[in-house]
């Protein structure tokens, strides 16, 4: 998913670049791409209360989490994301992606 979500906010990035509308192929590809992490994050969090073999970690539990708290901002500020949807969604994308790599190179790591 991390790919995923880096290469969606990629070509949002680029889509503000060349200064083109983002289509629906965009929005379509946004869209699944959020769902996926928001839907992957929950499984987490699920997989979190069903297992006590091997706990993640709660820098890992932490980044996780925020990666949800980011997604609500961004849907409190919605009005704003619609400026440039293709500039910002794409960061707010690529922003997604690093909290993925630092959450998956935490895995096992508490504070």
């Amino acid at each position: 998913m991390v790919g995923a979500t880096g290469l969606v906010g990629l070509w949002g990035v680029v889509l503000a670049i060349l200064r083109r509308p983002p289509g629906r192929a965009f929005h379509a590809a946004a869209a699944t791409v959020i769902v996926a992490m928001i839907g992957q994050v929950i499984l987490g969090l699920a997989a979190l209360n069903l297992t006590t073999t091997r706990l993640p970690g709660s820098q890992h539990i932490f980044y996780g989490v925020l990666v949800l708290f980011t997604f609500a901002f961004a849907y409190i500020y919605r009005a704003t994301l619609r400026r440039r949807p293709a500039l910002y969604i794409g960061l707010l994308l690529l922003f997604v992606m690093g909290l993925g790599i630092r959450g998956i190179s935490t895995f096992g790591v508490s504070f």
